[in-house]
């Protein structure tokens, strides 16, 4: 992080998003000032708390496409959920503590990941040294004394020659001369039964987790197979990675991470937010914020490796707030996300920029798939100015949904062509403004339509 700039951070940002400068702004500054305090003096450092975010705009306008850029750049564990998933605890349900025990679960394996590519090579060699001893075949033993031998004088290989075969068998192997050889080896069997347990509580609050108790009690399921010596390799390379690493170590590692790094997007936060209008307890409105209070604040989580405090985690909430407004979240969940953004809703100009500047353009995109077809494709200036119009103009007929109006209208324009592409018919095409309207003519004008299929 500390050669992330908040500049860099939207600079990298810019590559994939258009527009919506000041939410890039606020969380570059929301990462920049992670790095920061785990610069400042340790008495200050547990002081200093993160400043969450909340992201205000319509559907389609770069709200999560910003947060999972964010998790990609940075090295901070991220987890991603949508709020509506959660419900009051005492109701059937996903509860709020278990986004905590999900981002905990995968920084470990991530940090386990790391661990296992960093002790590689070691695994390798002593992958390497299994390998040679399921291809030479075992040295022969004395007889047992009183055995029946038919008269053949058993007499074991000399330790010169079995070692002078092992360093000619390593010269090969590690050649690939050996490549098409097969060997015998025994696999875990990995077709155990799955069993989910539904419960309103995680049941790593009671201290229990079903896999790491019923695991010893169950035997190691192995079954021999017959494998090629690289795909063998490869199994016994991973074998050996995993007895390397210190998974003691890794759970620390990972724990800390999370407390001290960690990022968690909450999507679609207006949808448990009350309007008020109901009568009674809402479990999927007002009870969920309540739980959300003391996880955003600070609390501790448990988890099954342990407990979590989540003092020092960012909390990104996102939201379109259609119906309602943020001022509709009860008092004190607002006063948790001091930083409020709000993004601006697209425009002709904006879908004509995204459909053409970031790396990972539309029409790159299409240009590339129909290029595996062996169909050369261009786009016009004035086709690409004429769908950012039809966009623009259907997004204010019917609902808007931003951005991903493109992605309806590109599938309808090119319907045809990537229908016919296989059969080799039409190797180039030229996409004006007048094939443009024709193909979108007829949906753009009926509104009813429009409504149904756009």
């Amino acid at each position: 992080m500390k050669d992330l700039k908040p500049a860099e951070i939207v600079s990298e940002l810019d590559k994939y998003i258009i527009g919506q400068d000041q939410a890039k702004r606020s969380v570059a500054i929301a990462l920049r000032n992670r790095w920061r305090r785990r610069q400042v003096p340790e008495p200050l450092r547990d002081e200093i708390a993160p400043k969450n975010i909340i992201l205000i705009g319509p559907t389609g306008v770069g709200k999560t496409e910003i947060a999972r850029r964010l998790s990609r750049m940075s090295d901070s564990p991220f987890f991603k959920v949508e709020a509506s998933k959660f419900t009051e605890v005492g109701y059937v349900g996903r509860d709020v503590e278990s986004m905590v025990r999900d981002l905990v679960e995968l920084t470990v394996n991530t940090v386990r990941a790391e661990a296992q590519e960093r002790v590689q090579e070691k695994a390798w060699r002593v992958a390497e040294e299994r390998m040679l001893d399921l291809l030479l075949p075992k040295a022969d033993r004395p007889r047992p004394e009183g055995a029946a031998d038919g008269g053949l004088e058993v007499v074991s290989a000399p330790a010169e020659t079995t070692s002078s075969t092992r360093e000619k068998l390593r010269k090969m192997l590690q050649a690939g001369k050996l490549d098409s050889r097969y060997v015998d080896l025994d696999v875990a069997d990995r077709s155990m039964p799955m069993v989910e347990i539904f419960s309103n509580v995680g049941m790593e609050e009671m201290g229990i987790n079903f896999k790491d108790m019923l695991g010893p009690l169950m035997p190691k399921n192995t079954r021999r197979r017959k494998i090629k010596v690289p795909e063998a390799m490869k199994t016994l390379a991973a074998e050996e990675a995993q007895n390397l690493v210190d998974m003691d170590q890794v759970i620390r590692d990972a724990i800390a991470k999370v407390e001290q790094a960690g990022i968690i997007f909450l999507d679609e936060i207006d949808k448990i937010a009350g309007n008020g209008k109901g009568h009674g307890p809402d479990v999927s409105r007002e009870g969920v914020q309540r739980d959300l209070l003391p996880i955003v604040e600070g609390s501790t989580v448990t988890t099954k490796y342990g407990p979590v405090k989540t003092d020092h985690i960012l909390f990104i909430a996102s939201g379109a707030f259609h119906a309602i407004k943020p001022s509709d979240l009860i008092p004190e969940l607002q006063g948790r996300f001091p930083i409020r953004v709000t993004l601006d809703a697209l425009d002709r100009k904006d879908f004509y920029r995204i459909l053409t500047e970031p790396q990972n353009a539309l029409l790159l995109q299409y240009i590339a798939l129909l290029k595996t077809d062996g169909v050369e494709v261009e786009f016009s200036d004035d086709a690409v100015e004429k769908v950012a119009e039809i966009a623009e103009e259907v997004n204010v007929r019917t609902e808007n949904i931003g951005a991903r109006r493109l992605h309806t209208l590109m599938e309808r324009l090119l319907e045809d062509v990537l229908f016919d592409a296989p059969d080799g018919c039409q190797p180039h095409l030229t996409v004006d403004a007048a094939y443009v309207a024709d193909k979108l003519k007829a949906i753009k004008d009926d509104e009813d339509l429009s409504r149904y299929i756009l």
